[in-house]
């Protein structure tokens, strides 16, 4: 078959080579329930026609014509087939993070005059409901549970008929590779949200340009848990289907562990939070140890973090990598599955440490960079190891190309970038020079080859004293301590930096027994003098890897940890800096009172 020009044609692609038996798979009722290349294909197509004769259309194909259909749902198959399924009507699918907050959700709905809304459940469908007064587009909620007086998903799939089916046929036949396929809505970390324009072009060159990038073998298994309604998850999953690796998508975030165990992926991508959260278990199960068990554990785990690619480590430190393998490391995969080629990370920047120890440990961890507006891969640390260097972000990959600014922010041109912005042509001439995309990120290329990220350019701020502080690698630095789980630097227009810290409460409790405290709420620990001191400490020991200007001189600590839920974080966990800058502005009057 000819190279693919629309996102949908990996079904076609499928039938008329290797149909797979597993396509998609979930837990249903406990079991895992598996989807077959036939079985997506003649729900994709139902559900299409099922759409046509609820009367979605496409106009004359422009974004403004076309009918939108928005969805806010957990990840599960029947996300990837309702996604399949609008394309092919022409109409757009616009995700929604299910997190989102109401009044956003009103604003997204109505900015994007949505007709049809399909939600995961009962809360998510009271959540829409409480909107839909408020939205004059909106026409029709379905859930995909079973919810009591709302429409279920299936009724869509009842409504298909021969004539429907025609017509999708000649729709789906019409739709050009330079055509929009989706409008995603960034959450963003400031003011409202604005809407990303993809083609089937952006994202598919992506998709192509990362099949040499990442492993294929023969019956590969994904695990899928970020959130669909985010690029980097929608950009992999075509990646998937193109090239055939079955997706199993977990139950929640709670279940990931378990999951993991049953499906025993070959690969699955994460952010920089989930992996800390993986690696802290795993030290903390380690300091449960004793005698030679514990020493043992030590000693690889220090062996790892000096490991090195693509540089020669000696006969000795290699023979002692191997048996650290044996004994130690061969348990992490264990917990992992055991079936790990390598894991992708993005989203945020990773801890070099965490990638250096995990790769030590035979799980590599493929760090990449891109935005929503560039589809999203920008850059990514290839499977073979030559091309893969620590501390970057990999070498760009095919077809996309980056200038750095005089004042070092990353430009990007490929066809990989976006359309523009929907109804803002202001904001994407404002991102846009020609076809470089302002990508707000500083960075370098390193040997000529890797991408470097070293901060964002609207996080950078200037001290009183006029000095620029980077407040991202002071960060990521600090995590490295088994006592801090979160932390965020400040000092914009002040005379010093400052930071505010989260404690690693399990290893800080842990400490405190040693030291003979005595069991106390989070609020009356981080008052005590002796954790202060512990604190005072560490960032001393931390500061000597930073110039003068850039070391923490005094610090706040919290009780309680950033989250979603709390709003301090994004959906793809990411700080708020403004809202933790409101929120807490107490205890930063405190830093610097």
């Amino acid at each position: 078959m000819t190279e693919p020009k629309r996102l949908f044609d990996c079904l076609l692609i499928h039938l008329k080579g290797k149909p797979m038996p597993n396509m998609l798979a979930a837990k249903e009722n406990g079991k895992w329930r598996t989807y077959s290349t036939e079985e997506v294909n003649n729900t994709v197509n139902k559900l299409s026609a099922g759409l046509l004769n609820l009367g979605i259309q496409c106009g004359d194909m422009t974004a403004e014509k076309r009918d939108k259909i928005a969805i806010l749902s957990k990840n599960r198959p029947e996300w990837v087939m309702l996604d399949l399924a609008v394309q092919q009507t022409g109409a757009i699918l616009t995700p929604i993070y299910p997190t989102i907050n109401v009044q956003d959700l009103e604003f997204v709905l109505n900015d994007a005059q949505v007709k049809i809304v399909f939600v995961n459940d009962e809360e998510l469908f009271h959540k829409v409901l409480s909107v839909k007064d408020r939205v004059p587009a909106l026409q029709e909620i379905f859930t995909f549970e079973h919810v009591a007086n709302a429409r279920h998903w299936k009724e869509v799939i009842a409504l298909a008929d021969e004539a429907a089916h025609e017509k999708v046929t000649n729709i789906a036949a019409q739709i050009r590779y330079e055509d929009l396929a989706t409008i995603i809505y960034t959450s963003g970390t400031t003011g409202t949200p604005k809407g990303v324009m993809l083609s089937h072009r952006n994202i598919l060159s992506n998709v192509l340009a990362c099949y040499p990038c990442l492993p294929a073998f023969p019956n590969m298994r994904s695990l899928s848990f970020l959130p669909l309604n985010h690029i980097f998850e929608r950009m992999i999953t075509y990646f998937y289907l193109f090239r055939g690796i079955a997706i199993y998508y977990a139950e929640s975030m709670e279940t990931i562990g378990d999951n993991l165990k049953e499906v025993k992926p070959d690969m699955f991508t994460t952010v920089p939070r989930l992996l800390e959260k993986v690696y802290d278990r795993i030290m903390a199960k380690g300091a449960e140890l004793t005698g030679i068990k514990r020493k043992l554990f030590y000693w690889a785990h220090d062996l790892a973090t000096r490991y090195e690619i693509n540089k020669p480590m000696g006969f000795s430190y290699n023979m002692q990598l191997a048996l650290a393998n044996k004994l130690i490391f061969s348990k992490w995969r264990e917990g992992l599955g055991n079936n790990l080629k390598c894991i992708v990370s993005g989203g945020a920047a990773c801890q070099v440490r965490l990638i250096r120890i995990f790769t030590a440990a035979r799980i590599p961890i493929l760090e990449g960079y891109g935005l929503t507006e560039t589809s999203p891969v920008i850059s990514v640390n290839r499977f073979e190891e030559h091309n893969r260097s620590f501390g970057t972000v990999g070498p760009l990959i095919d077809d996309v190309e980056v200038k750095i600014a005089e004042d070092g922010e990353i430009l990007c041109k490929g066809p990989n970038v976006m359309m523009g912005y929907y109804k803002r042509p202001d904001l994407t001439e404002e991102t846009m020079s020609g076809e470089w995309y302002h990508t707000g990120d500083i960075g370098m290329m390193s040997d000529g080859k890797y991408l470097k990220i070293t901060d964002r350019k609207k996080e950078l701020f200037k001290t009183s004293g006029g000095k620029y502080v980077a407040p991202l690698p002071i960060e990521n630095k600090l995590k490295e301590s088994i006592f801090v789980e979160q932390i965020m630097v400040v000092g914009s227009e002040r005379k010093f930096v400052g930071a505010l810290i989260i404690p690693a409460f399990p290893s800080l409790r842990d400490w405190a027994r040693k030291q003979g405290l005595p069991d106390m709420p989070n609020e009356k620990l981080i008052k005590d003098q002796k954790v202060i001191d512990l604190f005072r400490e560490l960032i001393d020991s931390y500061n000597k890897f930073f110039n003068h200007v850039e070391q923490i001189k005094r610090f706040e600590l919290l009780p309680h940890e950033w989250s979603i839920e709390t709003g301090e974080m994004t959906p793809k966990l990411s700080l708020k800096r403004k809202v933790v800058m409101e929120k807490y502005r107490d205890a930063i009057e405190h830093i610097y009172a």
